[in-house]
């Protein structure tokens, strides 16, 4: 390993780095806040030496990006706009909670209910409540946010408010590139592939073929990725250096720009004559200035793009396929359409969980991304099955010939764990069907997996004591009934439950005086109102502490799966209060 470094003359050498010099360097870089700023620690492990970095680059997109998002929101001007040059003044804003939950309805609509949010003469309880709204929601939508508390948020720990924004972000600006959202996307598919094969594609992947797609028709060469084919390099020993740096983004734009053939968007002409430019930062701006052309300049500034962050490149390709896809389904293809099937909630929630709790790769397709077990494995450690990594797993990357082997090899290790260690019911479901990526067999034993992380953390806070059903549905009446509630469930199935009105209840038993019972629908109720309850009730639980993954939709259906976990979480959000 090296690091580069002008010469006296101008020219660019390698410096070999060894043993500690490499770490010396690497704090030597960490501290030189050249876009990295550190932030020493304040626990005693802190004062020994660790430091938390943050990219300068990236608070200064976020804040640019939340200003333009939240720019017409009244409930936010106490806030916004940010000064984005005002080093705090992010950390600040977000340490109300507000902003955040803002963000997370940008990113997935409907996520909070807006009722639940404290707007006005805030307290530090009322702030603790928004952050625990905006944590656990977040958590509900997939973000992993496991070693993130309220109090990080108050006080605006940059490392922890960057991740977590990002986070979601990211899960906003990907949210329609996915083919049963966006079949345009069909374009993109290469000889011999079928509609499957894309749809194993991750959002990222896709936006690098989308980009390459529009590249290859302007004739321009192809991009690997978006991070060190978009900088410039620097070649060691030779003083060669490359300068394709913003090219192939000034062909991008020119690809996508409206041509003025739809008559609701009048034709914008991309300035190619920046191309050119041989100084690689002016150029950079010339194309972000046609960037802005087209409403795009977001994200990434000219210093951005000739680095090559690959973070920041990534977000502005996605914004830029949200607005200008520049893309036509395919017609009079031999296409089966009929397997390209939207997400359901079930499987929504079961990926949003697994995301949520750390687990990598990244879930972007619940079967397609479990086909090596490797997932579900990480997730048995969660519920204390333990994995032997060392002797019993094959991990990527795999061989070329065989690899499917390996990966069968896997799952059927993660079944046998599963059926002797966990003691799950796994009847008719073997390994192959893991590999296959069979819907209602990986669902079984995901739903297994999710119930018993749920009773853990009941039995984690009662001593030991097994938690099921019964237990629950004991604890929530008699909370119920000693808050002189008159509500109560017989079992998870009961139709009461699709009001909402035992989970209200059950929430304001747990903390009295929280539920605005103005804000609830009584009497004989229509599917609207109790659909409007449902959105109450599962903000509220968030609100006052508990991680419900649930959607409003499964209270309204009373889904007796998802129903469980809710109470579930709220007895365990009840006993830490006991």
């Amino acid at each position: 390993p090296g690091e580069s470094s002008r010469s006296p003359d101008g020219s660019w050498k390698c410096i070999e780095l060894k043993g500690g010099d490499i770490a010396k360097s690497f704090r030597k870089a960490i501290n030189r806040k050249e876009g990295i700023l550190a932030i020493g620690g304040t626990s005693e492990l802190s004062s020994q030496g660790t430091q938390h970095s943050f990219s300068e680059e990236e608070r200064f997109a976020f804040v640019n990006w939340i200003n333009s998002a939240l720019e017409k929101d009244p409930d936010c001007k106490h806030v916004l706009p940010m000064n984005p040059n005002t080093p705090n003044s992010l950390f600040t804003a977000v340490g109300d909670g507000i902003v955040l939950c803002k963000m997370i309805n940008l990113s997935v609509p409907d996520t909070i209910d807006e009722r639940t949010i404290n707007k006005k003469k805030l307290t530090p309880f009322t702030i603790q409540e928004n952050l625990n709204l905006a944590l656990n929601s977040a958590s509900a939508i997939g973000c992993h946010v496991v070693n993130i508390g309220a109090q990080d948020l108050r006080e605006g720990k940059p490392h922890l408010v960057l991740g977590l924004l990002w986070q979601i972000i990211k899960i906003g600006l990907f949210a329609d590139i996915v083919l049963s959202k966006n079949e345009a996307l069909a374009a993109l598919l290469r000889e011999g592939e079928t509609l499957a094969d894309l749809m194993k594609l991750s959002p990222e992947e896709l936006l690098l073929r989308w980009a390459n797609f529009h590249l290859e028709n302007a004739g321009y060469s192809k991009i690997n990725n978006l991070s060190s084919d978009i900088k410039v390099k620097y070649f060691c020993p030779s003083n060669w250096r490359s300068s394709s740096d913003s090219r192939a983004y000034f062909h991008l734009l020119n690809m996508i720009a409206p041509d003025g053939s739809k008559a609701d968007k009048p034709r914008i002409e991309i300035n190619m004559s920046g191309y050119n430019e041989k100084d690689d930062l002016r150029r950079a701006e010339c194309m972000l200035l046609q960037a802005d052309r087209l409403g795009c300049r977001q994200f990434v500034t000219a210093a951005d793009v000739v680095s090559g962050n690959s973070k920041l490149n990534l977000a502005f390709v996605a914004n830029l396929f949200n607005k200008y896809p520049c893309l036509t389904k395919p017609e009079g293809q031999d296409l089966d359409w009929g397997k390209v099937e939207g997400e359901t909630r079930e499987e929504r929630t079961f990926r949003n969980w697994m995301n949520s709790l750390g687990v990598n790769p990244h879930v972007n397709h619940i079967y397609g991304d479990l086909l090596d077990a490797l997932v579900i494995l990480q997730l048995y450690e969660r519920i204390k099955v333990t994995v032997d990594w060392e002797h019993k797993v094959n991990r990527p990357p795999y061989p070329k010939i065989g690899a499917n082997m390996k990966k069968l090899e896997n799952c059927n290790y993660a079944v046998a764990l599963g059926k002797t260690k966990a003691g799950f019911s796994l009847v008719g479901i073997g390994g192959k069907d893991l590999n296959d990526g069979n819907p209602t067999l990986t669902l079984a034993l995901v739903w297994q997996i999710m119930r018993r992380y749920t009773l853990n953390v009941l039995e984690d806070l009662g001593d030991g004591e097994a938690a099921n059903d019964d237990l629950i549905i004991s604890w929530v009446n008699r909370t119920l009934t000693e808050a002189g509630k008159s509500s109560k469930i017989s079992n998870f199935k009961d139709r009461s439950i699709s009001t909402s009105l035992p989970v209200l209840d059950l929430i304001d038993s747990i903390q009295p005086g929280s539920v605005r019972y103005d804000l609830v629908k009584t009497g004989t109720l229509s599917e609207d109102d109790k659909l409007d309850n449902a959105k109450y009730a599962v903000s509220m639980a968030r609100k006052i502490g508990a991680r419900v993954y649930a959607l409003p939709d499964d209270l309204l259906e009373v889904k007796p799966k998802m129903v469980m976990t809710v109470f579930a979480c709220l007895m365990g959000r009840g006993m830490k209060r006991e």
